[in-house]
């Protein structure tokens, strides 16, 4: 047995940690928590208020202009018309929401998180342990500091998904930054470029298939916390797959899990093809 004298009381640092972010900032988190929720609630209003026919039809037409290939928009409508078929289209819309409000989220964090690591190796050091952390760490780890600050409900959940899948983002996006020609870079010096011109007209728009890539993957690990972040009140989706957990109802929660399957198989198609676009036939402005 190893020996006790050497433990370290880790476990009871982070207690005190989140008590005293608690009772110092406990206001502050609340009305971010309320500001979130604002917005989530209205996002959700709308997509629950529109026809189910004008929901697919936009996200048909977003695939088309993605894709370029109507038969592929037309299955993307399709795998969205088996959701309402299994008569989860409510709940779909529900999951949709936060989906939309975790992977913004993840956008304005990644991104810019990516650019510094790319331009500063001090803050690469630093950060990507961190990403190791966040990747590597049990999700449901997240979901108690989130309850403690948040309580049950969405909020919590969308930021447990923003953890989760934040990592992607942040290093693909450094990555494609890092990988842009070194010679265009120069060609940007010789011409006079300042930092912001080189960012926004040369390395961010030849970067852009490397970074849709890590949207692609934040989605993707976006909506494995579907299941997850239903256990703290997100419901959605994940709630029918846990009805079915819970009640023995295999039919249930083979219906939910299609469903998922449907959503993932459509932010996918969309995501990659955007990627793809852009690696073959887009030139960056600038």
């Amino acid at each position: 047995m190893f020996p006790e004298k050497f433990r370290i009381p880790l476990g009871d640092w982070v207690n005190q940690a989140i008590e005293w972010l608690v009772a110092t900032h406990g206001a502050r988190f609340e009305a971010f928590a309320e500001g979130l929720l604002v917005v989530l609630l209205a996002l959700e209003q709308t997509l629950r208020s529109l026809p189910w026919w004008v929901v697919i039809a936009a996200i048909g037409l977003l695939a088309l202009a993605a894709t370029r290939k109507p038969l592929k928009s037309a299955l993307l409508m399709a795998a969205m018309f088996v959701i309402g078929l299994f008569g989860l289209w409510d709940l779909a819309m529900q999951t949709l929401a936060i989906m939309l409000v975790s992977i913004g989220i993840c956008g304005v964090i990644g991104v810019p998180t990516g650019i510094l690591m790319s331009f500063s190796r001090r803050a690469r050091t630093l950060i990507l342990p961190l990403l190791d952390v966040m990747q590597t760490m049990p999700s449901f780890v997240y979901l108690i500091p989130a309850l403690m600050l948040f309580g049950l409900g969405k909020v919590p959940a969308i930021l447990a998904t923003v953890i989760y899948a934040a990592p992607p983002l942040i290093r693909l996006t450094d990555l494609g930054i890092r990988l842009v020609d070194k010679d265009i870079v120069e060609a940007a010096d010789a011409f006079g470029a300042s930092r912001w011109q080189k960012l926004t007209g040369v390395q961010l728009p030849l970067a852009l298939p490397t970074i849709m890539q890590g949207v692609n993957q934040t989605t993707m690990m976006a909506l494995s916390m579907v299941v997850i972040a239903s256990m703290i009140g997100a419901r959605g989706l994940g709630q029918e797959v846990l009805l079915g957990i819970q009640r023995l109802d295999f039919g249930r929660g083979a219906e939910a899990g299609l469903a998922i399957v449907a959503l993932a198989i459509v932010f996918d198609r969309i995501t990659q093809a955007v990627a793809s676009s852009d690696r073959n036939g887009r030139r960056p402005a600038g």
